[in-house]
């Protein structure tokens, strides 16, 4: 699926978010730099727009994995223009083929929701998380006030499957999205699953409202 909407995303990602998605997006990579990571993977990286931002903010060594070749694909391509060192490469986030204890952060931006398994993929990023380490999450989430949430679903339930299909021809594609949104473990069902995974001082801060939270952790 993500193959095959792959060369419309970013445009798609952008325009349907009306760009908010970009101020996500820097406050997270503000979270994890702060700490001066100097290895740092991130998953689900799809198209390489976060590890882009980490590289843009002075992080020397990016890694990005992704089980989609088509993804990773149009990420080399955007990331060779720009000259960074970022190496992107086909890996499953249940199965990661990093060594214990070697990574100073991860980083996984709207890719959580799309793990088939969430425990698992959450205790190998424990694996391969140095101690101390960081993991950071951000993941599209539904907004709490009920005027919002009726709001919220009718665009992602209506209006974004439409746009998206019409644009992406998988009309498929942009049902599932706002599905798995919905069907995400609410924000202490998360956390919990973080503490369960083997990480300590959770935390999680909403954006927009709502319609974005960041989540950390350490190791």
């Amino acid at each position: 699926m993500f193959n095959d909407i792959a060369p419309t995303y970013d445009k798609l990602n952008h325009i349907l978010s009306l760009n908010i998605d970009k101020g996500w997006r820097k406050k997270a990579v503000k979270e994890i730099v702060s700490h001066s990571p100097k290895q740092v993977l991130d998953i689900a990286c799809g198209t390489g727009d976060f590890a882009i931002e980490l590289a843009k903010a002075g992080v020397p060594n990016i890694y990005g994995a992704d089980i989609s070749e088509g993804m990773l694909e149009i990420g080399r391509k955007k990331i060779a223009e720009l000259g960074y060192n970022i190496s992107l490469k086909v890996d499953d986030c249940e199965s990661l083929s990093f060594e214990n204890d070697s990574l100073d952060a991860i980083s996984v931006a709207f890719g959580v929701r799309n793990f088939e398994h969430i425990p698992i993929g959450l205790k190998e990023m424990n694996r391969v998380l140095r101690p101390g380490g960081e993991v950071c999450v951000l993941e599209l989430s539904v907004p709490l006030n009920p005027i919002l949430r009726f709001g919220y679903k009718l665009y992602f339930l209506h209006i974004l499957p439409f746009f998206g299909g019409l644009v992406s021809g998988n009309k498929e594609a942009y049902k599932y999205l706002p599905v798995s949104v919905l069907k995400f473990p609410k924000p202490d069902a998360f956390c919990q699953m973080m503490h369960e995974a083997g990480f300590h001082d959770v935390k999680v801060k909403a954006f927009t409202m709502g319609l974005c939270r960041m989540y950390t952790g350490f190791k």
